[in-house]
């Protein structure tokens, strides 16, 4: 049985990610409970802010031995934003912060040059990279989807599913397995953003 859980550690909008679900038919369950994230099938980790206050809630509150217990059992799996973030193995904000290591490689500022704004806002088109896979390659090259950051992910493993153009390019998606995880906000992606949700929700266990 389908069963789709917001991991909540007190840092994301938990409840934009529960209405978007809800649009499509999908009762989306917030829970800051560790033994109600080890139960799910569908398990979706959305956050926005700073890498450090957000891996130390995860840390602090027990949530992040079940999201690492339901990524090595390979269930779905969606990391929004901060969420794909936090599953790299370090982040460079405000000092040096080691986060869940699911993935190699760091999460760096973009750099400071002329032309290039941080934090990357506004909307922006992906491309297909060598890990887009049947899930994430569902979404056709050129689709707008919503960013906000200033950090992003430098991965040191052929996982980048989707890419933007920005400075020298970002990864926009990463993918392995079922783990999936996105830079942008699918929430505040309008019709785009509810398919890729909509897909993630119909992904078997």
């Amino acid at each position: 049985m389908k069963d789709v859980v917001i991991v909540d550690y007190g840092m994301a909008n938990l409840r934009s990610v529960q209405k978007a679900f809800s649009r499509l038919g999908v009762d989306a369950t917030i829970t800051a409970d560790p033994n109600r994230v080890s139960q799910s099938s569908h398990l979706v980790l959305p956050g926005v802010g700073a890498f450090a206050d957000a891996i130390a809630a995860l840390r602090s509150t027990g949530l992040d031995q079940p999201i690492l217990e339901h990524l090595r059992a390979d269930r779905p799996f969606l990391g929004i934003c901060l969420g794909l973030q936090m599953l790299f193995e370090r982040g460079l904000e405000d000092g040096e912060h080691r986060g869940l290591g699911w993935f190699a490689g760091d999460v760096v500022r973009f750099p400071d040059r002329p032309g290039l704004i941080v934090p990357h806002m506004g909307w922006n088109t992906v491309e297909h990279g060598p890990a887009a896979g049947e899930f994430l390659g569902g979404t056709p090259p050129g689709t707008h989807f919503y960013f906000v950051h200033s950090y992003h992910a430098q991965p040191t493993e052929p996982i980048a599913a989707l890419t933007c153009d920005y400075g020298d390019g970002c990864v926009a998606a990463v993918s392995r397995g079922r783990c999936h995880a996105v830079q942008f906000h699918p929430e505040k992606s309008q019709a785009a953003g509810l398919d890729l949700l909509g897909r993630f929700a119909a992904l078997k266990v």
